[in-house]
Formats: structure tokens, C-alpha cells, sequence
């Protein structure tokens, strides 16, 4: 399990709760009760696992948003690296504070030469707009489109990873500090299942998120630098999601409205989805470092499918 004790940054711990959870410390404090945040929330009542059977990896939950329930869970309070699935948090960002129709010029920091980094094969110079970008974001998980958006959002990486760690902060996610736009591997950078959860049920709220991040494949025209031979050429993006490529089944009932995949060594294989069942339910269901590709798509199988037994 991945507990990051390494980490050189001092913080105070907000899930060290009161005997009732989260609940209490929520309806206690005026300021989240006025703003709605208890009314909101799945809330467990303590860090204890719930309905782990058929899962395996570091750490995990899955909340229903509808009856503000915690249906399983496994360490969500302890930080982990959250690779590529902190684009969720980018792609949300720049959604909120960009114009998609904006264009774009991709800056010299794309050009990203970290083995093994999944790229959108784009080029410094290379112009297209905000929505490309984010297509290029979260369906080929490029971390060039992830430079490329920070850029243009806070001018550099490290002015858009503050905006990032504001962000969380509202959203109530203060168990994570995030060092870039991408994911790629630095030991100031982490996250907890719980804090995915609450930045990712924001994003949820987005239809424009929900439509991006649910594309199996897309393509575009990018507007190459101005001195290339040709000024334009087409790109697609396919998406490494093994549901949504259909190499892995789903779990029954169940249907993907989001998602977000990610990888390191360090992270082990994580996966991040919005679903809803046939009567219109939607759940969140998290996996982080699951040791093994196929194990993380049985795990998470298993894990959505435990809605159905609540």
C-alpha cells in the first residue's frame, strides 16, 4: 500500500474526525452548513472497510450520489499517487475559467520526453482549440494537451498546479497537493479516494466534462507551426479505456456517463468513472493502485457492481 510517508510537506490532517465522522464536524460547522456541503456529500460514519470482496488494490470506494451513501470502501483517506486521473481536475478547471472556442498555441513545455509519458502527439507551435485540447486531454490521456492547457489557463505548470491546489481546497479535497497538470510522477503530488470523489462529482455537474470524458475516439485538424511543410494536419485519439474500447465488460445494469484512466510505476493502474444503473442512479467508483491492468478492470467490475446489492 502506498502511504507516500515520504513526502517532505508538513500539513494538518482534516480526516482526523470527531467519534461521529465527517457528518458531525460537517453539521457543526457553520460555514459548510451554509454553503450546502453536508446536504451534498456521501459521508462514511468512520475509516473502517465496507463491501471489499472482489476488489483488489491500494485503495478504493464507491459513493451513490442519490442516497449520499458510501456503498464500499478501502483506505479513502490515504494518499496516494493519482497519475493521469489528476487531468480530471485539470479538465474541470479549464472548463470553468476557459473559452473552449479559444485558440490555442501549444508552448515549448509540451514537448514532454519522460518515458513511457502517453502524449497527443502534439508540436510546440501546433494551434488548436481549448475543446481539441481537451479532447486531447482525456480520451489519448496526452500530457502535451495537459502543458498546453495549463499554459493557457495560468501562463506556466507551476502558476496552474497553485490554481489546482485552490480549487481542491474549495471543493473540500484537502487531503491532496498537486505539482502539475498531468499526473506524471513527483512525490509533492498526491490525492486520497475521497478527494477524487469530491472533485470529481464537480465535475459530473458538467455536461461539456461528461461528454469529453466518455469519447471513445476523436478526431481533429490541428494548424501546424508556421515553419512546417504542411500547414495542417489531422489527428485522432483513441481512448486506453478498457470498458470503453470494449476489451473488458462492464458490470450488468450499469452504464459509463465519465471516466478517467491513469498509470505510473509508482501509482500502479488507477481508474476513475461516473456510472448510473437502469433506473437513472449515479455512482462514483474509484480505484487506486490496483498492481496489475486486467485486475484493475475485474476490480472495478466488481466494485460497480456492488450497487445493485445495496
Amino acid at each position: 500500500m502506498l502511504l507516500l510517508s515520504g513526502c517532505t510537506k508538513s500539513f494538518d490532517d482534516p480526516y482526523t474526525f470527531p467519534e461521529n465522522g465527517l457528518d458531525e464536524l460537517v453539521q457543526n460547522d457553520s460555514a459548510l452548513k451554509l454553503s450546502g456541503f453536508a446536504s451534498e456529500l456521501c459521508v462514511p460514519k468512520e475509516d473502517a472497510d465496507l463491501n471489499t470482496d472482489g476488489v483488489n488494490a491500494a485503495a478504493f470506494g464507491l459513493f451513490s450520489l442519490d442516497d449520499k451513501e458510501v456503498l464500499s470502501q478501502h483506505n479513502i483517506y490515504t494518499k496516494v499517487y493519482p497519475a493521469s486521473t489528476t487531468k480530471i481536475l485539470t479538465c474541470l478547471i479549464a472548463l470553468e475559467r476557459g473559452d473552449l472556442d479559444a485558440e490555442v498555441t501549444v508552448p515549448e513545455s509540451s514537448r514532454i520526453t519522460v518515458s513511457g509519458s502517453s502524449m497527443a502527439d502534439l508540436e510546440p507551435g501546433d494551434t488548436l482549440t481549448l475543446r481539441e485540447l481537451l479532447y486531447g486531454l482525456m480520451v489519448p490521456s496526452g500530457n502535451d494537451a495537459a502543458e498546453a492547457i495549463a499554459a493557457y489557463i495560468s501562463g506556466d505548470s507551476g502558476s496552474f498546479a497553485e490554481l489546482m491546489n485552490a480549487t481542491a481546497k474549495k471543493l473540500g479535497a484537502t487531503h491532496s497537493h498537486f505539482m502539475n497538470p498531468h499526473g506524471l510522477p513527483d512525490p509533492e503530488h498526491y490525492t486520497t479516494v475521497y478527494d477524487m470523489y469530491l472533485i470529481f462529482k464537480e465535475a459530473m455537474k458538467n455536461e461539456e466534462f461528461r461528454k469529453i470524458s466518455s469519447t471513445v475516439s476523436y478526431t481533429c485538424t490541428v494548424n501546424t507551426a508556421e515553419n512546417s511543410r504542411n500547414p495542417q494536419r489531422e489527428v485522432t485519439w483513441t481512448s486506453g479505456n478498457g470498458f470503453y474500447n470494449q476489451k473488458f465488460s462492464f458490470a450488468d445494469n450499469m452504464n459509463i456517463v465519465a471516466g478517467k484512466t491513469g498509470h505510473t510505476s509508482a501509482a500502479g493502474f488507477c481508474l476513475v468513472l461516473g456510472e448510473n444503473d437502469d433506473s437513472g442512479k449515479e455512482y462514483i467508483s474509484i480505484i487506486f493502485n490496483s498492481p496489475i491492468y486486467e485486475q484493475l478492470y475485474a476490480s472495478m467490475k466488481n466494485l460497480a457492481g456492488k450497487s445493485s446489492i445495496n
